[in-house]
């Protein structure tokens, strides 16, 4: 069996398909369990303290007038938000005051009542290394060519459209930027949308309805799930990037059809990511559309961090693995990462193309796209596809695909625990503890790095994280100065074991409290 799997392998991969995912140790799990769990206790008794006004209250609860009525508030479903969430909220919605290039301007803010509420001091924190952002490409710029030629097209045209596509908001410079993405795709057609996030929500439920069955990964981003529920459709869920689970549900669908009635299902659609934003893993492309084409089932493909950052010519992971745009029914992507815009596109046949601009909620009742941004995703794109008469766009891609290499094995060596995708430019360096957390974030600020901090709902309980986003803006010196690794070269150090030990600082352990 081993040996027909690498031969299957063999044809499907062009070049080795190694990702990583080292399971939690137990201890560690215990202990992060531990942790919840008296972050849980000490929950419950500022509530207590809450509800006999001991400790101020700051949360929004029911009045005792209306207490007879149907609550507003779940008061158990906000226990997480009350308690452990905001005392670490000073890590997220920090305000930026600069453009989010390979450094960022942040505005500098102080609490004095934990994090409750924030009061601006006045003063701002510069040149801090930006690893958050999905600035893949370094085009989150407001010099050069882009910027440029986004000001001209604000001259022209102005910054809002206010009026839908199919009445007044069509404009010749959406029509020429939608002609370029399918070039750039190498689809037959493609039509751009004002937001990424309805491009899923709003498109899925356009495609798929009763009767229908989606087949969806388990890591699915949050907009893929939203669409597929408003859809109507049966939905199953297959494990993260696991084709026996995918292929088991494939033949139950086809053996059993619906429930209750076993006719066939009218459609079926695969939904899958190019690159996963949690994990930093890479769809298994060729072997889901091996999946698909054996079960005639449709594909639906969400490449919003891929796209641009993946693949030698930058056109995602279908330009990754060396395979035809055809095989892949409905191409989806996003412009604000790659590209350093704003909005979604959905490539495939004009048929499908066609049908959504009559059917679609996103193309009929929403805003069209501001001039300036269809403007920055023309020259962006253009750039990356050689078009410009230069090699800027080659050039970046190139150095994104060595700074990530670089970074992700500098991690390594340095002993952290990272997932994904050696290829994948988003990096997730598991912590583990939820007191590294806060800790974590609050510690890479003080060393002038941003960077984003993810834990409990939204991923597992025991698996917190941090996330980095690689660049190619990012110079050699920035990521020297993020993942220092002198004496340490080669030495494993036990960094996501130990709680109270939480983040590297010049070849030295910092403690923190837990």
């Amino acid at each position: 069996t081993q040996e027909c799997l690498s031969v299957h392998e063999y044809i499907l991969y062009k070049k080795p398909f190694v990702e990583s995912f080292e399971e939690t140790p137990l201890w560690v799990a215990v202990l992060t369990y531990m942790g919840y769990g008296i972050l849980t206790i000490f929950g419950y008794l500022r509530d207590f303290l809450r509800h006999w006004d001991i400790e101020k209250c700051h949360v929004a609860r029911e009045r005792d007038e209306q207490k007879d009525f149907v609550p507003l508030y779940q008061d158990f479903e906000n226990f997480y938000t009350r308690n452990l969430y905001m005392r670490i909220r000073d890590n997220w919605n920090r305000p930026i005051c600069s453009v989010p290039g390979a450094k960022v301007d942040l505005v500098e803010r102080v609490t004095h009542d934990y994090n409750w509420t924030f009061e601006h001091t006045g003063k701002v924190v510069k040149d801090v290394i930006n690893m958050g952002s999905y600035n893949y490409l370094g085009f989150a710029e407001n010099t050069g060519a882009c910027a440029d030629a986004a000001l001209e097209v604000t001259k022209m045209y102005g910054v809002g459209v206010g009026s839908t596509r199919c009445e007044m908001g069509n404009l010749d410079i959406h029509e020429e930027m939608e002609q370029l993405v399918a070039r750039f795709l190498g689809v037959e057609s493609a039509m751009a949308f004002g937001m990424g996030f309805a491009t899923n929500s709003m498109n899925i439920p356009a495609l798929m309805g009763k009767g229908c069955l989606i087949l969806s990964d388990e890591l699915n981003h949050t907009s893929l799930v939203l669409g597929a529920r408003l859809s109507g459709s049966t939905i199953r869920v297959f494990k993260h990037n696991n084709m026996q689970s995918l292929e088991k549900l494939l033949r139950d669908a086809i053996v059993h059809g619906q429930p209750r009635t076993h006719r066939p299902w009218k459609k079926i659609l695969i939904v899958v990511e190019g690159i996963y934003s949690m994990e930093g893993s890479i769809v298994r492309l060729p072997e889901v559309i091996a999946l698909k084409k054996r079960y005639k089932a449709y594909l639906y493909l969400d490449e919003a961090h891929s796209i641009g950052a993946l693949g030698p010519n930058g056109r995602g992971v279908v330009d990754y693995f060396g395979l035809d745009s055809k095989d892949v029914d409905i191409m989806m992507g996003t412009f604000t990462k790659s590209f350093g815009a704003a909005g979604g596109y959905i490539g495939g046949k004009k048929e499908l193309i066609d049908y959504l601009r009559r059917h679609s909620h996103s193309a009929m009742y929403a805003t069209s796209m501001s001039p300036p941004v269809a403007q920055q995703i023309i020259t962006s794109m253009k750039i990356i596809m050689g078009e410009d008469g230069t090699t800027l766009g080659a050039d970046r891609l190139r150095q994104l695909s060595q700074n990530t290499t670089f970074f992700r094995r500098r991690l390594h060596e340095m002993g952290f625990i990272i997932y994904g995708n050696d290829d994948s430019p988003v990096v997730p360096l598991m912590l583990y503890m939820p007191a590294k957390i806060g800790a974590f974030g609050r510690e890479m600020l003080k060393r002038n790095i941003g960077t984003v901090v993810v834990g409990f709902p939204a991923t597992p309980i025991i698996e917190s994280r941090a996330r980095f986003c690689v660049s190619a803006a990012h110079t050699r010196e920035m990521l020297d100065t993020v993942s220092p690794i002198s004496n340490m070269k080669h030495k494993r150090q036990k960094v996501c074991f130990d709680p109270l030990w939480v983040i590297m600082d010049s070849c030295t352990f910092n403690q923190l409290p837990a």
